[in-house]
């Protein structure tokens, strides 16, 4: 059988995105059908309209969802019909070589659906991630979804799907943050703001939120943050120094994405610090920085994809948390739109006015 729904289709580089007539397949073996009850826009989705990664036009976008499991295919044990679950791009296999080497975070074997989703006129569609959630349904690969408690509001369970649990995941997984610690996060948006959340649970004493919108940096300060630097009054780096007696952050998120903002992160540490690239660059962005303040000051710069996490550990823990009210989850979501709003909701992100739009289905 085929299901016919409307979608949110990305059909060339850079050009708006439209609401069309998607058609997706019953589930094959290793995969799910989801009702997808919620989905985030988040900025991956844009930068996929954009051209920022790869030209697989046409995409279905989305791919911060949650929702219920509507049927699987053969050989499905991971979830049944009924189950509430979070879509994820990183599965975990268990075989590949950094499965094997127990870094299980770092997994090669993303298992997406086999079966394509299609335009009505047969044009095969490229899921976003692997997810394809601006829809009504979307075919997943069942590793794909994690079961959460059903009493989860889909809005903010589906954030864990990409943004927030990248910014909790880059403090807590990735740089491991303790409370000796001080975090500095450079760019305060939806995946800055999770960050400086992780590292307020994580317990660092002191947390520093950069950027230059004034917007922002009240949300940081809601969020958890005990400083906040504007950084188009002042040099950051100069200001993140001053707040941690001279010596730099322990700790440095950068979630923005840009060279200038990754050379401040890497000053901005102290000697033998971490920094956490978490921001997604565009493919022509180039890094320059002296070698020999890359050895002298040693430390470690490194990557942080999907905040390092184990989707069957870290998201269930994340909503049994907002659900204890712990985690400030629903703060995220700045306004709950139609797939017909997705257009719109990427002009508002690019000028800075909301967190997070969430897609309600």
């Amino acid at each position: 059988m085929v299901h016919e729904v409307r979608g949110v289709v990305a059909g060339a580089k850079g050009a708006p995105v439209s609401v069309q007539t998607i058609l997706v397949p019953d589930p094959g073996p290793g995969e799910a059908l989801i009702d997808v009850q919620a989905c985030g826009v988040c900025h991956t989705d844009l930068h996929l309209r954009d051209g920022g990664f790869g030209d697989g036009f046409p995409f279905l976008l989305g791919h911060e969802a949650a929702g219920t499991v509507a049927a699987v295919g053969p050989d499905v044990t991971e979830v049944a019909p009924g189950d509430f679950v979070v879509l994820h791009w990183r599965t975990v296999c268990g075989r590949c070589r950094s499965c094997r080497r127990g870094r299980p975070w770092h997994c090669f074997n993303t298992r997406n659906a086999s079966q394509s989703m299609t335009l009505a006129d047969g044009t095969r569609l490229t899921a976003a991630l692997g997810v394809g959630a601006f829809a009504e349904k979307t075919l997943v690969g069942a590793s794909q979804c994690t079961k959460v408690d059903p009493a989860t509001d889909p809005a903010v369970a589906g954030l864990l799907g990409c943004g927030v649990m990248t910014g909790i995941g880059a403090a807590i997984n990735t740089a491991a943050v303790s409370r000796t610690d001080s975090v500095a996060v450079i760019g305060c948006g939806g995946v800055g703001n999770a960050a400086i959340v992780g590292a307020r649970l994580a317990g660092a004493h002191t947390i520093i939120g950069v950027d230059v919108d004034p917007r922002k940096l009240d949300w940081a300060t809601e969020f958890g943050a005990t400083h906040v630097v504007n950084a188009r009054d002042s040099d950051p780096v100069k200001a993140i120094r001053a707040l941690t007696r001279g010596h730099g952050a322990d700790v440095v998120i950068e979630a923005v994405g840009l060279p200038e903002t990754v050379k401040q992160a890497f000053y901005a540490r102290d000697h033998a610090g971490t920094v956490v690239l978490v921001g997604v660059p565009t493919p022509d962005m180039m890094l320059e920085l002296p070698l020999v303040d890359v050895f002298t000051r040693g430390g470690a710069i490194t990557v942080s994809w999907y905040g390092d996490c184990l989707p069957t550990r870290d998201l269930p823990m994340l909503t049994d948390l907002y659900l204890q009210g712990r985690l400030p989850l629903d703060k995220f979501v700045s306004e709950t739109i139609t797939l017909d709003d997705v257009e719109t909701a990427f002009d508002k992100m690019r000028n800075g006015t909301v967190l997070r739009s969430v897609v309600r289905l």
